[in-house]
């Protein structure tokens, strides 16, 4: 039987080709995966906005597979409303789908209070705008942006032909020693990153954090199962 240990159920944007890559190539033995897409072609505020509506239905078709915990697998898409929208979706999730549920931006907060990071230095592919609503969202969490470099991409699927490379670059040009960051966060589910954390971290010498990475980490604590993530954040 597939997913003995624990079924994952995952809601991503119908556009996102890069979620289901880096799950599965970092869940543990035992863990299954199970997708459910909402409606997204760009990382704009308004298909953002629209597509968390068909959130909830996702999550309901999630638990005829008879799921452990359900992740909303989109960054700007959990906090796009800011404060307090994070929480809502969560539980909202939770309740259609009867089991617990994360989303990625609660998520990337837990992983920085685990790792007890308060200076960020934030690598983003977005535009200014979905930038701005990030930096935002950090700020009111109690969390010091030091650095924002965003690559300006609407289209997703320009988000999602990005690779690792690309995350590692974009990175090493951002932070510098004199920004005083205590942790990176790259930000988006379709950027392709998890190969680039433990390089990162060992070239930086501190903990770097990714939406793959934390939703994925964080969704397992939810059912009691080790996380098989790399970098900081899975020790």
């Amino acid at each position: 039987m597939f997913g003995w240990r624990a079924r994952i159920g995952v809601v991503v944007p119908s556009s996102n080709t890069t979620v289901e890559g880096e799950f599965g190539r970092a869940v543990s033995d035992g863990v299954s995966l199970h997708t459910a897409r909402m409606p997204l072609e760009s990382v704009t505020v308004e298909e953002l906005d629209s597509m968390a509506d068909d959130a909830v239905s996702c999550a309901e078709r999630l638990s005829h597979a008879n799921i452990d915990v359900v992740a909303y697998a989109c960054t700007t898409g959990s906090l796009l409303h800011g404060s307090g929208f994070d929480s809502e979706l969560e539980n909202s999730l939770s309740n259609t789908a009867g089991v617990s549920a994360v989303a990625t931006a609660l998520s990337v907060k837990r992983a920085f209070r685990a790792l007890d990071a308060e200076r960020l230095a934030v690598v983003t592919p977005y535009t200014a705008e979905l930038n701005d609503r990030e930096a935002s969202y950090l700020d009111d969490a109690g969390f010091d942006v030091v650095e924002l470099n965003g690559r300006g991409i609407e289209a997703n699927t320009g988000i999602g032909s990005l690779r690792p490379e690309d995350a590692y670059r974009q990175v090493r040009e951002t932070v510098s020693e004199s920004d005083g960051a205590d942790a990176v966060f790259v930000s988006c589910t379709n950027y392709r990153t998890l190969p680039a954390i433990e390089p990162l971290e060992a070239d930086l010498g501190i903990p770097v954090v990714t939406s793959n990475q934390a939703t994925l980490w964080d969704a397992l604590r939810q059912v009691g199962v080790t996380a098989n993530v790399p970098g900081q954040l899975g020790e």
